[in-house]
């Protein structure tokens, strides 16, 4: 059982009795660690299976803590969440200790809240609903009842989405129709087994009798409302093993603080502590930049980081690039991508990450012309976000009422247009404060403000109409299967998982650290995210951002300072504990991959100078009359369609709907001609050169068509 533990992981394992804190790092092999000491002392005879109980944060992590278990022989050991743990308990001492059946658990709050609010005459959007229901949630973790939520959160650095006095109010009302309606939520589970345990010794000797030792792992996840239990369940008893690292504190949002760990020696002076520092997930390189970022860390979780040591062979430095525009930014990575797929990597293990969702479409729309697979995690697609759906709709409306709407009198341009229609969804021209869902939705109406200013400087005389044609064409590209391919995910999204290649992308002052991060302690908190972003990275790192948000933009952007003494060019390393690695790579647009700057690209039928996108992959003004010809498009659409379903990807990863129409258009008849349409790169002309011009030569593509 002891056999394949690294010296920190065999102390862990034989340190059976009494307090325990591990400390783990990154990749340190944590889980690995406490499930051989649980199934060591199962086998031992130390432990009885019955008499452990092992919690942790996420139902994904205790069925995996469950499976170890099994497969080192302690089936027996219940490994749980706080609430499942706790919910159990009070299903089964509810009659004994209430009397009656368990009131009807409430699988969703929303609801409620929302009548909640309506009682008291506050209208709430859908997004404020979010936000306030996470608002109730975070006050009950933290033990505040509704009538002093006001003045806690205005002791705290909280950002409220609402008057603390009406979300205490409402707060209030909630809790008031679930007393009517004898109904409990998840938050109650943990209060009223915690009420129960302190008000019936007997019950809580009974389950102390059942459980001897306990296992918490996330540790510095916990809330003062788990810590609350955690401390009944043990009774006057100190056998006790946490594990956690405070440089993973990235939810303080919710509730959790580092502060049960950091504490942990000082309410128990005898504790054994094991500090595991061997990282098996990542190279030297990838960790030596973590250190470094730790090493600028201010703060209490900072003073108890631990200084990690890769266990794996060297590999590829670190690259940051950094890139003249978003736009550009987006499409070098997606080259990056490609060309990892094209050497072995594969791209289920591939990340993008990034710190709002927001940030997504972009990265979408590259890896889509890119010919990329790519999945979202922790995050709709841009255009099937809810507010999005709302906005193309208001969008659609206007355009069609067209003089007749009233929001549009006097407004000419038509970002103008689109600013005033989507006032009306929450747009306004400051971001709100703080974060949450309010804030997300404000940056997806941001960036469709943006995609209008964009799309009316490439085509000046575009009216509402046009832009509602462009962002259906968008949508419709992006509407795929989910497949596996490329991860996309916000930072937060990211902890607890882990890749072979991972982009860290939109590092820019204001966005990481996100702009409303305004104590010290939210910055380090950013940082700490960052950190969790580099340590997801088994081989590939890289790191970018952007001069300006979009092409032809101002370079007022700056990159963010937590890569300062780090990237090359900006002082010097901070960090020298990890074998020396130090080098890393800096890249202006791109580096190997990028293109040579060429001239302005002109429309082939009236000549003018062409600035977006499509219309470069055209090769002529949208407006500009086409040549297309249709049945060629057709029968190119048709076998689009028959690849995509043999290669079991989305369509748009063979070619876009623009590419096609640039082929049908065109009709090339040689390799050559076909490379030099935009989207067609080497890989696609070696792997359907051949089948695209027998079509255009009036073939049907099929397997069995002789060359043309």
């Amino acid at each position: 059982m002891l056999d394949g533990l690294d010296p920190e992981q065999r102390e862990v394992a034989l340190a059976l009795n009494g307090p325990v804190c591990v400390l783990a790092g990154a990749g340190t092999g944590k889980t690995r660690a406490i499930t051989h000491r649980i199934a060591y002392g199962v086998r031992a005879g130390i432990l009885q299976p019955a008499s452990v109980l092992a919690v942790t944060f996420t139902n994904r992590a205790a069925g995996e803590m469950r499976g170890r278990l099994r497969e080192l022989g302690a089936g027996g050991v219940q490994a749980r969440t706080f609430h499942s743990a706790a919910l159990r308990q009070l299903q089964f001492f509810w009659p004994k200790a209430v009397g009656g059946d368990l009131p009807r658990l409430l699988e969703r709050k929303v609801q409620l809240v929302a009548e909640a609010a309506a009682r008291c005459r506050i209208r709430l959007d859908r997004n404020e609903l979010r936000d306030v229901t996470g608002e109730i949630e975070w006050a009950k973790v933290t033990q505040t009842v509704p009538a002093d939520y006001p003045a806690v959160v205005a002791k705290s650095v909280r950002d409220a989405p609402r008057d603390p006095a009406e979300i205490g109010q409402i707060y209030a009302m909630y809790e008031q129709l679930k007393r009517d309606r004898s109904v409990i939520d998840f938050e109650d589970v943990l209060l009223l087994t915690v009420g129960i345990l302190q008000d019936r010794h007997d019950i809580a000797d009974q389950i102390r009798r059942q459980y001897q030792h306990f296992v918490v792992d996330e540790y510095q996840d916990v809330s003062p409302l788990q810590q609350r239990l955690l401390d009944l369940w043990l009774g006057d008893r100190d056998n006790l093993c946490v594990v956690g690292d405070a440089s993973q504190t990235i939810y303080s949002f919710t509730g959790a603080t580092p502060d049960h760990l950091l504490n942990f020696r000082t309410r128990h002076p005898g504790a054994t502590v094991v500090n595991l520092v061997r990282d098996y997930r990542s190279t030297p390189q990838v960790v030596h930049l973590a250190n470094g970022l730790l090493g600028q860390a201010r703060g209490r979780a900072a003073e108890h980081r631990l200084e990690l040591i890769s266990q794996r062979d060297p590999g590829p430095d670190p690259v940051y690039t950094e890139y003249a525009d978003e736009p550009t930014e987006a499409e070098g990575t997606a080259r990056r991508i490609r060309d990892l797929i094209a050497a072995g990597v594969p791209a289920g293990e591939i990340a993008v990450l990034y710190r709002i969702n927001a940030q997504s479409e972009v990265y979408e729309q590259a890896l889509a012309d890119a010919g990329v697979p790519y999945q979202l995690r922790g995050a709709e697609r841009f255009f099937e976000r809810q507010e999005v759906r709302e906005a193309g709709i208001a969008l659609r409306g206007a355009a069609r009422a067209g003089g007749n709407d009233s929001l549009l009198d006097d407004v000419e341009d038509l970002p103008a247009q689109v600013r005033a229609v989507l006032s009306t969804k929450g747009w306004t021209g400051q971001p709100p404060t703080g974060s949450g869902s309010v804030r997300d939705r404000w940056e997806s109406l941001a960036a469709l403000v943006r995609l209008a200013e964009d799309f009316a400087r490439a085509k000046p005389g575009a009216t509402l109409s046009d832009l509602v044609a462009e962002l259906d064409e968008r949508a419709a590209a992006q509407h795929a299967p989910t497949v596996q391919g490329v991860t996309l995910a916000s930072l937060h999204a990211a902890k607890g998982l882990e890749w072979d290649a991972v982009f860290l992308v939109g590092l820019t002052e204001g966005m990481m650290p996100i702009t409303y991060a305004k104590t010290d302690e939210q910055v380090e908190e950013e940082r700490r995210l960052l950190y969790v972003g580099v340590t997801r990275a088994r081989l590939h790192l890289t790191l970018s951002w952007a001069l300006s948000r979009s092409p032809g933009g101002r370079a007022s952007r700056r990159p963010s300072h937590f890569l300062k003494g780090l990237r090359p060019g900006s002082g010097t390393l901070g960090a020298t504990g990890s074998g020396g690695y130090g080098s890393a790579s800096f890249e202006r647009g791109g580096g190997a991959g990028r293109r040579k700057p060429r001239g302005p690209v002109l429309c082939r039928v009236c000549g003018a100078t062409l600035t977006e996108a499509g219309a470069m992959k055209l090769m002529r003004c949208e407006d500009c009359p086409s040549d297309m010809d249709e049945a060629l498009y057709e029968r190119l659409r048709d076998w689009r369609s028959d690849q995509a379903r043999e290669l079991g990807q989305p369509a748009y990863c063979v070619f876009t709907d623009k590419t096609l129409m640039a082929i049908a258009e065109r009709v090339p008849s040689t390799g050559g001609e076909l490379s030099s349409i935009s989207g067609v790169g080497a890989r696609k002309l070696d792997r359907f050169g051949d089948e695209v011009l027998a079509i255009c030569a009036g073939g049907v593509g099929g397997a069995g068509d002789e060359e043309s």
